[in-house]
């Protein structure tokens, strides 16, 4: 699919549109980190991601491992856009049975590759995906996203080490750095001090973008995509609930759910209903 930057721009909408519908529709979920990771993820499956829709268990298709897999209204939007599943199955968002459980899961939806949960495992998973990918000689690469709160985790450190060690540059790690965790600013909770010179560290190419510019995630994407003598991470400075003015930068809402007013000034500041 070749979209050009406003294309990507309306296909984010979109999906930003869809990931407050579900959340309000289920009185649950968590809308800050989905609408902090969606331009990132609309420009991955819109413009670079190989993968087939109508084949969603094709061998060589490009992995995308969601490690903060409770931000999953934005993986399922995404899904929904590219015709994975319809639309019709985002109402059944954290209903029992449904395709678009309150995690996402490869038992239940067609094009998720990692069923996640516990934070912290997603890199670990994505490494072995590489490795096997090397192993059987396949193209396929292996797109992993982290929260910055997730990577407070040891497993995350571990799993980094090793990528390096194994010259996997068919690894490339979207960090969305949006500043905000579970229970307050991630400052608050862990102080984390020099982000990229960590991943340096540790031998890994790193990139800083701004994670809502849709060029310069476009360029982030280009550097991802070359590095390939080892390991390289996109660290995306991103805003926890980003379009909705009253989510952003609002620790409440990593977490919760629009009530029936907040829902409807959410559709007119994206553009769906009139003032």
């Amino acid at each position: 699919m070749a979209m050009d930057i406003s294309e990507v721009e309306e296909f984010a909408r979109k999906c930003r549109v869809e990931i407050v519908k579900m959340v309000h529709r289920a009185q649950a979920g968590h809308p800050g980190g989905s609408l902090s990771e969606i331009d990132l993820i609309s420009a991955l499956y819109a413009t670079r991601l190989r993968v087939k829709p109508e084949n969603p268990d094709w061998n060589d298709r490009d992995r995308f491992i969601l490690s903060k897999g409770h931000a999953s209204p934005g993986m399922y939007a995404v899904l929904a856009e590219m015709g994975f599943i319809s639309h019709a199955d985002l109402e059944s968002y954290r209903v029992l049975g449904g395709v678009c459980q309150g995690h996402v899961d490869m038992k239940w939806c067609p094009g998720v590759d990692f069923s996640a949960g516990s934070l912290g495992m997603g890199l670990s998973f994505g490494m072995g995906c590489a490795v096997a990918a090397k192993l059987e000689n396949s193209e396929r690469r292996i797109f992993v996203m982290l929260g910055d709160g997730e990577i407070q985790e040891g497993s995350i450190w571990e799993a980094a080490m090793a990528a390096r060690h194994h010259e996997l540059g068919n690894l490339k790690v979207i960090l969305d750095r949006n500043r905000i965790q579970n229970d307050d600013f991630c400052e608050a909770q862990m102080r984390m001090f020099d982000i990229p010179a960590k991943w340096k560290s540790f031998g890994w190419s790193v990139k800083e973008i701004d994670g809502h510019d849709m060029a310069e995630i476009m360029n982030g994407l280009d550097f991802l995509e070359r590095t390939n003598d080892g390991p390289s991470i996109l660290i995306a400075h991103t805003i926890k609930g980003a379009g909705i003015s009253y989510m952003e930068n609002n620790p409440s809402f990593h977490g919760a759910a629009p009530n029936d007013e907040q829902f409807h000034q959410a559709m007119i500041e994206l553009g769906e209903v009139e003032a």
